[in-house]
């Protein structure tokens, strides 16, 4: 407990008193009033002579517990932290249930003789008129089922009932889910919440009122492949959210808006990475741009140049260096 004494002569209690009056009424009951005995001189009672004088002390204390000034503390935190955005509990692996079957007569791709993951290809794949006619197909897919699958995004729906209605939408279409399969990925789609940076596997987590979800689509279409993703707000985002996937897309923008013939490759990460930082933000340096067609990932290899300013984490579409890595968090 702490105390707080102040000392007055006799003479002057009464004075004394009526100047702590206003804060013996305003503290709690544990503030005490304590009168001492009367003190004499050291000499005059040696000499054995009446005291010509007397003291008489005053001692004001108030008494804090430590239980109440804990109190005290703790709420003036809740008051502060009122006001701001609670931490989200982290992503927790739940159950992932078995892969989805595809019927004989859909064409699959190569790699599926193989539970490893394919190395990204050193060859360059540039289309012809033909090609460009079965990638443009194959994209156009993949964009109606990443529109069809967003509308599937809102709170309590389960990441694996996205993958079954993209699964199924997919193979209605003739096509192939391409991550089924690749590299032993388990699932048709990627779908990816929160602080997970990419190729989250469907499972049986209900989103949550506030979460954002990056859905990943990629089909395989007479014999090309069509892979595109967007990030999708669930139920009331908070700004800090809503700003994170606003930049994230205006960097996709910029990122486009470089590409044209004879246009070179590091122009597109470098407008990326100057977008992102004006606003705070970093890009994840493990993963890059990669080319698409009749092969799922090749060169060439576009790099988001790192910045040092890593306030958060950007979602861009991205391809692992080395290996898959479905849960890898970074605590946006």
């Amino acid at each position: 407990m702490a105390f707080v004494a102040s000392l007055s002569h006799a003479s002057s209690l009464q004075l004394s008193s009526s100047l702590y009056g206003d804060a013996l009424s305003s503290t709690s009951s544990s503030s005490t009033l304590l009168t001492g005995a009367p003190l004499t001189s050291l000499s005059s009672s040696l000499s054995g002579k009446k005291p010509c004088f007397e003291k008489q002390f005053v001692v004001f204390s108030k008494k804090i517990s430590g239980l109440e000034e804990a109190i005290r503390i703790r709420r003036e935190r809740e008051l502060q932290t009122s006001t701001t955005s609670r931490r989200r509990p982290p992503l927790m692996r739940r159950r992932v249930s078995p892969r989805l079957p595809v019927p004989d007569h859909i064409p699959k791709p190569p790699y599926l003789s193989s539970k490893l993951l394919p190395e990204l290809s050193s060859e360059y794949q540039i289309h012809d008129i033909e090609g460009i006619a079965r990638m443009r197909a194959a994209c156009e897919l993949a964009a109606r089922v990443l529109d069809y699958a967003g509308t599937l995004v809102r709170p309590s729906v389960t990441t694996n009932e996205i993958d079954r209605a993209v699964h199924q939408m997919i193979i209605d279409a003739g096509a192939y889910p391409s991550p089924l399969g690749y590299g032993g990925f388990p699932k048709s789609v990627c779908t990816s919440v929160n602080e997970c940076m990419c190729h989250g596997i469907p499972d049986s987590r209900q989103l949550q009122d506030g979460d954002i979800i990056n859905i990943d689509v990629t089909v395989y279409l007479n014999g090309y492949h069509g892979d595109t993703s967007k990030t999708f707000l669930c139920g009331n985002v908070s700004d800090g959210m809503k700003r994170l996937v606003k930049v994230t897309e205006e960097c996709l923008q910029r990122g486009i808006a470089v590409c044209k013939d004879g246009a070179l490759f590091r122009k597109i990460g470098k407008r990326i990475s100057e977008h992102a930082e004006k606003f705070g933000y970093g890009v994840v340096e493990r993963f890059v741009g990669h080319g698409v067609g009749t092969v799922f990932h090749s060169e060439p290899i576009i790099i988001i140049i790192a910045m040092t300013s890593r306030v958060a984490w950007l979602k861009v579409k991205h391809l692992p260096l080395n290996q898959f890595l479905p849960w890898e968090a970074l605590n946006v």
